[in-house]
């Protein structure tokens, strides 16, 4: 394979700079088309693993209060047998004292089994309560389920739009940032990154680095018109291209892209 020339002349990089801007840029176009779906998404997915988790934990409540309430009913059975032999227990008994040992017994698991049907009532009530919660989630778990599959629906229905597009341009981004010196590639990725626009590179316009409305002293714009070295605008940390040279520019990559974009149709 033959090695990538780097970008050698002041102008040579200034007008790969300019170019890897409009591949970038375009690359940021197509993903502000997405706008807030990505984030959307993410926020449905994360409120829905709340809502699965908080499903998960009242089931397991309400599982327990069936356990607890079936322990009862268990209990009462087991009382009641025993009250039933100690009652027969008693027509056998042999002086007063065993009658009224046995009668404490039978008022033990009398006493016994209220306390289990108080029980009862109480855990049938948490359950209504646990029921009647689980439903309010259920259903709010299912909307936003809906809501997920509408989001994500759209989402995917836009990346598949501009998912040809997106890989040629990174493509071609790739490709241009082979062609930069590295530690201007850093510069540029470093006040792109700062940027809130991601403009690192821009022409002057109007006397003024595009976007702003700051004059450039008129030595500083025939310097930038010169291209005999890199030139960062002072007010803005933006690196600076004359307006020939970044329509020559536009005008070129508009072309390529129109042409990889066609081969790609083809394809």
């Amino acid at each position: 394979m033959a090695k990538k020339t780097k970008a050698t002349s002041a102008e040579e990089k200034l007008r790969a700079l300019y170019d890897l801007q409009l591949i970038d840029s375009r690359i940021d176009r197509l993903r502000v088309v997405r706008g807030e779906l990505p984030l959307e998404v993410e926020d449905l997915e994360d409120e829905l693993a709340g809502l699965s988790s908080r499903l998960d934990r009242l089931n397991e409540e309400s599982d327990s209060i069936k356990q607890k309430i079936h322990e009862r009913k268990e209990s009462i059975i087991d009382s009641g047998a025993m009250i039933k032999r100690f009652e027969e227990q008693q027509n056998s008994v042999r002086n007063n004292r065993e009658f009224e040992s046995l009668n404490k017994e039978i008022e033990y698991q009398s006493l016994e089994i209220q306390l289990s049907e108080k029980r009862i009532r109480e855990a049938e009530a948490q359950l209504e309560q646990k029921g009647e919660i689980l439903a309010e989630v259920k259903a709010k778990h299912d909307n936003r389920a809906e809501d997920l599959k509408a989001k994500q629906s759209e989402l995917d229905e836009i990346i598949a739009e501009t998912r040809a597009e997106e890989e040629i341009l990174s493509n071609m981004s790739g490709k241009m940032s082979a062609k930069i010196d590295d530690r201007l590639l850093q510069a540029y990725l470093r006040i792109r990154g700062g940027a809130k626009n991601g403009m690192a590179v821009v022409p002057i316009e109007r006397e003024a680095s595009a976007g702003s409305y700051i004059k450039i002293p008129p030595q500083r714009i025939l310097d930038v018109g010169a291209r005999k070295r890199i030139i960062v605008d002072e007010h803005s940390g933006r690196i600076l291209v004359d307006q020939e040279l970044a329509m020559e520019e536009q005008e070129k990559v508009q072309k390529i892209v129109a042409k990889e974009l066609k081969a790609a149709t083809k394809a």
